[in-house]
């Protein structure tokens, strides 16, 4: 490719079957946009709680070559996602609806060992083995996935502990005030 040649960009269907095989090793850059409900994505559709009108996740691709000094220009990828699913708090155990929003960069390699040689303190840029046949809808699951939480729950403030995980409420004041000495229940089981 020559370096002062500009390719137009190709436009990227929204439709979530053709984000499955997208052609990287092409030299040409790619863009699009399209919005993926929770159920065209299996795994994350695993992950919630439940699946109202209007989650899923609003996704925007852009690809563009960067010069790399001594060789080929190498392409990079730029996927910016944003959505929301629905989860169980860990709080309260009660379903809410998480937003997120994820911004990820890549660089496309050609292989498995350029990626394993990719320098790791590059924390803006993850290496991507480019391929004919590569899923830019897992691609697409891999990250909102990623940015799910550990631990889902409301923010600060919002919910109030579940009472069957704690007890009634009067009972977790009596508990915390009537905590036992381990070796007082230790000395009573050897009684018996």
């Amino acid at each position: 490719m020559n370096r002062n040649q500009v390719l137009p960009q190709v436009e990227l269907s929204a439709d979530a079957n053709a984000l499955r095989r997208i052609d990287f090793c092409a030299q040409q850059p790619y863009k699009g946009a399209g919005f993926l409900e929770i159920t065209a994505l299996p795994r994350l559709a695993e992950e919630a709680s439940s699946i109202d009108p209007g989650d899923g996740f609003h996704w925007k691709i852009e690809t563009h070559f960067v010069d790399s000094p001594g060789s080929e220009p190498r392409q990079t990828l730029k996927l910016d996602l944003k959505g929301r699913i629905h989860l169980i708090c860990q709080t309260c155990l009660q379903d809410f609806g998480l937003d997120l929003a994820q911004e990820s960069r890549f660089v496309m390699v050609a292989t498995e060992a350029e990626a394993d040689a990719f320098p790791m303190e590059d924390d803006h840029q993850e290496p991507l083995v480019a391929s004919q046949h590569f899923d830019l809808l897992g691609l697409i699951e891999d990250e909102v996935l990623l940015s799910l939480p550990l631990i889902p729950k409301h923010p600060e403030g919002v919910c109030q502990p579940h009472a069957s995980s704690f007890g009634e409420d009067g009972e977790v004041a009596e508990a915390s005030e009537k905590a036992q000495n381990p070796f007082n229940i230790l000395k009573n089981m050897k009684k018996n």
